[in-house]
């Protein structure tokens, strides 16, 4: 027991404070560091806060000798978040595939696009086109050519199922042992949403998934345990009923177009 003022509080009370005063003031150097609302909230896409935010810190995380790579990069906003995260942390190498026409989707939104010289001049603007290298290729190709084992796997690009089931299962495999796999528009898009469905029901080498608006994300394994399989069951739950307040953010704060 502690002393504190005129009241006796019990140690681990004075623990959890601390530990909520840590997290408070962690959050708050993360948002100052990164500079969400200045400087990449402007960037033409979709992305809220927190999923910038959650892209910064892992991407911090990543240790040397391993990659980070990100699967649809449109404009650069997930993109610089990435390159301020290995930035402030261990500078690894950040591989943004992506070629650059559009998906389906932003073909129905835009017709005919080629952002790739905005995406540039984003990325150069903000500071981090040094720790950046743009693969203007499909997916697939780029399977081909990049060897290096990955830290954080970020897969944005095309929504189809087969395309979301694709960039599966060329890049699961090049995931190191305790790397993140992250999943942008799990829940409202059916392609992310069943293929994180189907990891989270049936692999044996995920765990710890997060929900961040609309990031589905876990952790890769060796192998998980029976309860990594079922909190992995009942997160979906979960995910059905809380990621409709992350699409709203994305819709009506994320998104951003000229």
């Amino acid at each position: 027991m502690t002393l504190l003022g005129a009241v006796l509080v019990p140690e681990f009370f004075l623990k959890k404070r601390s530990n909520d005063r840590e997290k408070i003031l962690y959050n708050f150097l993360s948002i100052t560091m990164l500079n969400f609302k200045n400087n990449i909230a402007k960037v033409e896409g979709w992305l809220t806060e927190a999923e910038g935010i959650f892209l910064y810190e892992t991407a911090k995380k990543v240790r040397p000798g391993n990659a980070i790579l990100e699967i649809g990069s449109w404009k650069g906003k997930s993109t610089i978040c990435l390159g301020k995260g290995t930035q402030q942390g261990n500078e690894v190498q950040v591989y943004a595939v992506d070629p650059h026409i559009g998906s389906s989707e932003h073909q129905k939104m835009f017709g005919k696009v080629d952002t790739y010289q905005e995406f540039l001049q984003n990325i150069k603007n903000a500071g981090v086109e040094k720790y950046v290298e743009p693969i203007r290729k499909t997916s697939e190709e780029a399977s081909k050519n990049i060897r290096k084992s990955i830290g954080f796997l970020f897969v944005d690009g095309a929504h189809e199922y087969k395309f979301v089931n694709l960039d599966y299962k060329l890049w699961f495999a090049k995931v190191v042992d305790q790397g993140v796999v992250a999943f942008h528009d799990s829940w409202h898009f059916p392609g992310p949403h069943l293929v994180t469905a189907k990891m989270l029901l049936f692999s044996s080498a995920i765990k710890n998934p997060q929900l961040i608006d609309t990031i589905t994300s876990f952790t890769k394994v060796n192998k998980n345990s029976f309860f990594d399989r079922i909190y992995n069951i009942g997160f979906l739950f979960f995910r059905l009923i809380f990621g409709f307040y992350g699409f709203l953010k994305l819709k009506y704060k994320g998104s951003v177009i000229k």
